[in-house]
């Protein structure tokens, strides 16, 4: 199993980039979230500049937080400064939106997003469209500007089948956040082959899933107060997207939904309200604070987080890979340099 990091872009990332390198770690990821982070463009400007093997990804970009044509120049500037090392993720911007209290983007404005990024990253010419008005667009200078030379690896945010299908379609990988069900996973792989076959792609694409990693010492609870800060990112992340989308919320477990409701009473807030996102996306994805962790039940460590002792997780880890993961990437909040030298022992 290959082994990544994922954090939130800001001053200093590209220390943590060079520590993954000298890890030996595959990949280095920042999320793009604008109103909860830096910019990714920025924060991989750096890495990229900091090391020299390690793969850098995005995770993710989406339609309606950049036009194609400025993403692709964001991407392909990456691209010139690591050639051959980026990895562009898309995705309908769920996160990204919803803290615009905005929605995400449809599935078909995905694929039209992704095949505007890889026809453009191919030297290529793609549609551009504002309103009525469409024009053909293509890199104009090249040279010194931009790399769409060296190829950009592609991967696609999937929590569905519908996205793993245009993931497949497009010859893209995939990319889970705290998705750890092997028979999902294994379903993914399927439709998303199976859609590759169909378009013509012979290159076997990857998977990647993102996520949290505890080692237990002896004796510790799986739901220690260290576990749940570990972790309590990823279960915070569910519980916001359940707080925001009712119809969500009710396939969690009973504790779950109580979990999401003191969120929304913790927060003063509702799931209605307008401006519920100012509220419900503060922190998000930083440590969580002392005070939240009893809304990381029990039932959430091991849905979302890989939490164990060093057997449990290699044999969790096994499974995972059966079902067709390639890479995790886990995210690093309490003590980094601890998590990715226990992520790198495993």
């Amino acid at each position: 199993m290959r082994k990544g990091v994922v954090v939130t872009a800001r001053p200093g990332v590209e220390e943590l980039a060079v520590r993954a390198e000298e890890l030996g770690f595959n990949s280095f990821w920042v999320y793009d979230t604008p109103m909860v982070n830096g910019d990714p463009f920025v924060g991989l400007a750096l890495c990229a500049k900091a090391t020299s093997r390690i793969k850098l990804g995005i995770g993710v970009t989406s339609p309606f937080l950049r036009a194609a044509p400025a993403a692709a120049a964001g991407v392909a500037s990456l691209n010139a400064l690591a050639p051959g090392r980026i990895i562009c993720g898309v995705g309908t911007g769920n996160t990204a939106r919803r803290t615009l209290g905005m929605k995400p983007a449809k599935m078909a404005e995905l694929d039209r997003f992704t095949r505007q990024l890889q026809e453009l990253l191919a030297g290529g010419t793609t549609e551009y469209r504002e309103g009525e008005r469409a024009r053909d667009v293509r890199f104009l200078h090249i040279g010194p500007y931009v790399n769409i030379e060296d190829p950009v690896e592609f991967v696609v945010a999937a929590f569905g089948l519908k996205a793993a299908e245009i993931a497949g379609r497009r010859g893209a990988g995939t990319i889970s956040f705290g998705l750890l069900d092997p028979d999902a996973w294994s379903a993914f792989t399927a439709t998303r082959e199976a859609a590759a076959e169909k378009a013509g792609h012979e290159r076997r694409s990857e998977s990647y899933v993102m996520t949290s990693l505890h080692v237990l010492d002896d004796g510790e609870a799986r739901d220690s107060d260290l576990s749940r800060d570990s972790m309590g990112h990823v279960a915070m992340a569910l519980l916001t997207f359940a707080a925001d989308n009712p119809s969500f919320a009710e396939s969690l477990t009973e504790d779950e939904r109580d979990a999401v409701q003191r969120l929304l009473d913790r927060r003063g807030t509702t799931a209605t309200a307008d401006d519920r996102h100012f509220s419900l996306y503060t922190n998000y994805l930083g440590r969580i604070f002392a005070e939240d962790r009893d809304l990381v039940v029990p039932s959430l460590v091991d849905k979302l987080g890989l939490v164990g002792t060093r057997d449990e997780l290699t044999q969790r880890i096994a499974t995972l890979e059966k079902s067709g993961i390639d890479e995790i990437v886990i995210q690093p909040v309490v003590d980094p340099e601890r998590e990715l030298a226990e992520w790198a022992g495993l």
